[in-house]
């Protein structure tokens, strides 16, 4: 049976382990490949912080105020495993107001009574890299301390909401047919960063992209939006890192 809800999606991705999930290409050559069970393991780390840590449970409410980014998967599908609900962040800080955690790389932006957690997007970043306000998690450190096993976590309320940005409102029971059919079932797919101003939107829509990948048994080559600006400039670069990533649909753009 096709997965209903993340947790299908998290499980779906025992049988093949080994199989690369999620590759990322962000700015400066980084490059990042997450098997299933990496990916999963880091979904199972960041859940367990958000509950054990953070309290998050269904009718929590946490902000992310990431860009399109690997790490953003992560903690969107962290926060909906827990069964609380992703909030977008907007071009200003209301969306603090009544959240209960708020995860950003950017925590110097916040200035609101939920706990802050400070995410370093560089791969490699064993801390963040910045002052972080009193309080603050640092997710670089933070993560790698919790359990590999998932620890007691709630049932989502599958009326309850999942995701709540400009325009959108999805509850946990359809979060996947929010995200829609994958372009080529279980392909490996290309997905790019959207090129535009607002990052709450490119970031929910990148998020989405992946899901559908994911949630259709697929695997994820995500550009971002810089590198997706470089390629598109290079066609040649560009075939080879098809290629190279064996990318059997090309598409779509977050």
């Amino acid at each position: 049976m096709p997965p209903s809800t993340v947790a299908d999606v998290l499980r779906s991705l025992q049988p093949e382990p080994g199989r690369p999930r999620l590759t990322w290409y962000g700015p400066d050559g980084e490059r990042v490949e997450l098997s299933g069970a990496v990916l999963e393991n880091w979904v199972t780390k960041t859940t367990n912080l958000l509950v054990e840590e953070l309290d998050a449970a269904p009718g929590s409410r946490v902000v992310l105020d990431l860009p399109p980014h690997w790490r953003t998967v992560l903690w969107a599908l962290a926060t909906w495993r827990a069964g609380a609900c992703v909030v977008a962040a907007g071009p200003d800080d209301a969306a603090g107001a009544g959240a209960d955690a708020v995860v950003t790389d950017r925590p110097g932006r916040w200035g609101t009574a939920a706990p802050v957690v400070a995410v370093a997007l560089p791969a490699l970043a064993r801390r963040f890299d910045g002052e972080l306000p009193p309080r603050a998690v640092d997710a670089a450190a933070a993560v790698m301390t919790y359990g590999d096993a998932l620890g007691w976590v709630p049932d989502p309320d599958p009326a309850a909401e999942a995701l709540v940005a400009e325009g959108v409102r999805v509850a946990h029971r359809d979060l996947l047919a929010w995200a829609g059919a994958p372009a080529g079932p279980g392909a490996r797919t290309l997905v790019t960063a959207p090129d535009v101003p607002a990052r709450a939107q490119a970031a929910v829509a990148f998020v989405r992209s992946t899901l559908a990948v994911l949630g259709g048994a697929g695997s994820v080559v995500a550009l971002s939006a810089a590198v997706a600006g470089e390629l598109a400039d290079d066609p040649a670069r560009r075939a080879r890192v098809l290629s190279s990533e064996r990318v059997e649909v090309d598409g779509p753009v977050g």
